[in-house]
């Protein structure tokens, strides 16, 4: 059995049917592939192509005979692909990269971020980084980049001063198209990360947080602050959340999709449920428990905006930010006794390691100790 294998796919370049060639990146598949007649690279469908006529399809066959398996099933008997497909709509709205240039992320990159369900904010970031990946190597086809041009990128990014964190993106993002989108597993295993910095959660004292409600006269915005904060969430979890996910009888919320694509419960406040009732009577929310002007949920930047002056206008000297309100959270429980375990699956954290910094910030940790000043 041939163990390489060349999948053929209908495809419009501009407005002209082509036969897409897709495969797995392999430097003799690649060299067979550009000896065909007038073949080109298509960004859109992150794929080689040559113009689809009878002649071709037997040049095909006959080329990879006994080299490749060619895969028909895809081809024979489907409609051509249009320019504008189905997940055009993901790429310009659910995924906006930046406007100054063009997207140029290969079509099966966004088809698989879909089916895969990753969030907007993580598809987001994936598609900016790939795309200047590909930029990084315009002129060359993605089939031939290998480990060694990948290293020479990503000591780029670190000689551009790129964080740790932006790093860290581009390989996944790398990865994510060699190893998900064409199937290539491990493909990069031996591909270094940068060392993360093990930086400590800033958080804000009990005294801190109630100052801060104090602060905020506006129903709707003390609402946003009281559930970030006593329920310890991420400020997409808070916006993506409606109505019926309050139980006020269970003193629950429910999260939908969080990170990791997962549901998960955690604690609703009863000094915060008045409120809540107050809020939901007077603003009769349409669809998402907080909404815009205009309906549709409301804005990530509206919420850093709400906490923020907040902070402000309680004199705290840090930037304080929703982030911060979940790390408070954490490490308050966590003075309280709450066992860490319980405050993992409040947080939705895959693991106790993620779990265990507060450790490091929460005030129990240092009781006992003697002041040696005294």
């Amino acid at each position: 059995m041939l163990e390489k294998s060349i999948t053929l796919k209908h495809i419009l370049v501009g407005d002209k049917r082509s036969i897409g060639l897709q495969f797995r990146a392999d430097r003799v598949l690649v060299a067979l592939v550009e000896r065909l007649p007038e073949v080109g690279w298509s960004d859109e469908f992150g794929m080689y192509f040559i113009p689809n006529s009878r002649d071709n399809i037997a040049l095909i066959f006959k080329t990879f005979k006994g080299i490749a398996w060619v895969n028909g099933n895809y081809f024979f008997g489907s409609r051509p692909l249009p320019t504008k497909n189905n997940s055009e709509k993901f790429k310009q709205t659910e995924h906006p990269t930046p406007v100054s240039r063009p997207s140029i992320c290969p079509q099966n990159y966004l088809d698989k971020l879909e089916l895969k369900q990753y969030s907007k904010n993580t598809a987001r970031i994936y598609i900016a980084c790939f795309e200047k990946f590909m930029r990084f190597f315009e002129g060359i086809s993605l089939a031939q980049i290998d480990e060694n041009d990948i290293r020479d990128y990503l000591l780029h990014l670190s000689r551009s001063n790129r964080s740790t964190s932006y790093i860290n993106q581009a390989v996944n993002s790398i990865k994510f198209y060699y190893e998900v989108v064409l199937g290539m597993p491990n493909r990069f295993y031996s591909i270094e990360r940068p060392r993360k910095r093990k930086k400590l959660p800033e958080i804000l004292s009990v005294a801190d947080v109630h100052s801060l409600l104090a602060q905020v006269g506006n129903l709707k915005h003390r609402c946003i602050l009281g559930l970030l904060y006593s329920s310890g969430l991420r400020r997409a979890e808070l916006l993506a959340l409606m109505p019926a996910d309050l139980d006020f009888n269970r003193k629950m919320v429910r999260i939908h999709k969080g990170k990791g694509n997962k549901d998960r419960y955690s604690i609703l406040s009863e000094t915060l449920i008045p409120e809540l009732m107050e809020y939901l009577h007077r603003y009769n929310p349409d669809h998402y428990l907080f909404e815009g002007p205009n309906g549709g949920p409301y804005s990530a930047s509206s919420v850093l905006k709400v906490v923020s002056r907040a902070g402000v206008r309680a004199g705290i000297r840090k930037h304080v930010t929703p982030h911060m309100l979940r790390h408070s959270f954490a490490t308050h429980l966590l003075d309280k006794g709450v066992d860490l375990r319980k405050i993992q699956v409040l947080l939705g954290h895959n693991s106790s390691k993620t779990t265990e910094i507060y450790t490091h910030v929460a005030e129990h940790s240092f009781k006992g100790i003697d002041d040696l000043l005294s």
